[in-house]
């Protein structure tokens, strides 16, 4: 676990200081994330399909909904992962902080494929109902969905100029983004099982 926990923390430094895209998944375990707010442009959202491992091995899949954004600034970002079973330790959990202090944590083409979500939230020029291949607001279906066809094109979607959402609880199977900067970044292990909610 050492090594992994390393290699985790000179990742989340690259990500800090905007030195790499990010792209995180994780396998067979949701994880939580809570904010005090997020406002993105370019907002597209549809449904798709996870598909995995458990953690003992087998493969599986997950509905999820896809929110999508061009650009998004997230503030008092929170995200959270538990993973049980841990020889001599039982539960742990790995909790990252970022976006405190008036410096907000920054995205572009930044993709949450989550299956919970609460917040209260305000779209600006909302299209509802349109077909996952005609949603032009946004940056669109991930082609990696395409072309393992984990997303219907013609499927339901919805999209918005700008979606300002605060309070934000959510559970998600992956995020991905071109690039994610994490100002004042904090990660810490923890064998209490805290979680951000």
């Amino acid at each position: 676990m050492v090594p992994s926990v390393a290699a985790t923390a000179a990742i989340g430094v690259a990500l800090a200081q905007g030195a790499l895209a990010a792209s995180f998944s994780v396998s067979g375990q949701q994880f939580k994330v809570t904010a005090d707010s997020l406002t993105g442009y370019g907002f597209e959202q549809y449904g798709a399909i996870d598909s995995g491992y458990t953690l003992d091995g087998k493969k599986t899949a997950h509905p999820v909904a896809v929110s999508a954004f061009n650009d998004a600034t997230i503030t008092n970002l929170c995200q959270s992962v538990v993973t049980p079973n841990i020889p001599v330790l039982g539960k742990v959990s790995l909790i990252l902080h970022a976006g405190g202090g008036g410096k907000p944590v920054e995205a572009n083409k930044l993709y949450i494929d989550l299956d919970d979500l609460s917040a209260d939230a305000t779209f600006t020029n909302i299209d509802i109902g349109v077909a996952a291949k005609d949603a032009n607001k946004g940056p669109g279906i991930k082609s990696d969905e395409v072309a393992n066809k984990q997303t219907n094109p013609y499927g339901f979607a919805q999209q918005a100029e700008k979606a300002e959402l605060t309070g934000v609880k959510q559970t998600a199977w992956a995020t991905t983004a071109g690039t994610f900067k994490l100002s004042g970044l904090k990660m810490s292990i923890s064998t209490d099982a805290a979680e951000c909610y």
